[in-house]
């Protein structure tokens, strides 16, 4: 399973999603009206609209933040403008990184983004400075004690699916972003809640980290992610589940 898999479903199992609510309910608030902006009100015909509203109903996000988010996104309530931009940089032992996010400043953004990098141990890149190591691929975490290899790999594949990776104590379910939402249902459909599911941005190989220089690359992950502004980060770090468990202990 690839770095950010990991730590995003460890973070998940231990419910630090639950103690950043607030924060996730701006990020989230952000991506409902950008789609909305690019696609149109109705998640029916906006896939990626319905897959954010998912991600909102799913941390219990009011419904009337919901509709208001959607409005500004096309226009029938006043509100702020956001820019999708993507920073390339490394981190710690030389890992790729790609930060994701929605800004309505971009010269505070970059600047944040950069002060973070540096403070710890990494820095910002040129653009298409790393991007050529990373692929978008849909990409579900499901729990091996959640779901038969076989029946899933069958759902999955007859959806759409490319592969089902096998990492120890998770399933990783592998498709192209065209067939991911279809792929989604049918893993749902065995009645299976996935750790993790997303569109992604998936390297073509990985560095493993461990020890110090691990643990400092788990800190500049919080820390990116602790900024309003990204949405997403990206990386080709491996690191061992203890490790990740030990630092969000």
């Amino acid at each position: 399973m690839s770095g950010h898999s990991k730590w995003h479903s460890i973070k998940h199992k231990k419910g630090a999603a639950d103690a950043k609510r607030g924060k996730i309910f701006t990020k989230i608030i952000k991506e409902l009206t950008v789609a909305a902006r690019a696609g149109g009100g109705d998640p029916d015909s906006n896939p990626r609209l319905r897959t954010v509203v998912a991600e909102a109903k799913s941390v219990n996000m009011p419904a009337d933040n919901i509709k208001r988010a959607v409005r500004r996104g096309t226009g029938e309530e006043p509100g702020v403008s956001y820019d999708e931009v993507t920073y390339e940089g490394y981190g710690p032992g030389g890992v790729a990184l790609m930060v994701d996010v929605l800004t309505d400043n971009k010269n505070r953004t970059v600047s944040e983004v950069r002060h973070v990098l540096s403070k710890h141990g990494g820095n910002l890149g040129e653009s298409n400075s790393v991007a050529w190591m990373f692929t978008k691929r849909g990409c579900i975490v499901v729990p091996k004690a959640a779901a038969d290899e076989e029946a899933l790999m069958s759902a999955a594949i007859d959806a759409g699916a490319d592969d089902l990776g096998d990492d120890g104590s998770h399933w990783e379910v592998v498709s192209s972003p065209d067939a991911f939402d279809a792929v989604l249902d049918a893993v749902k459909g065995l009645g299976v809640e996935p750790a993790s599911a997303e569109v992604a941005m998936m390297p073509q190989n990985y560095v493993k980290l461990e020890g110090k220089v691990a643990q400092q690359m788990l800190r500049l992950m919080e820390a990116l992610e602790d900024n309003d502004d990204v949405r997403n980060v990206w990386s080709n770090f491996n690191i061992e589940e203890k490790e990740i468990e030990a630092s969000l202990a």
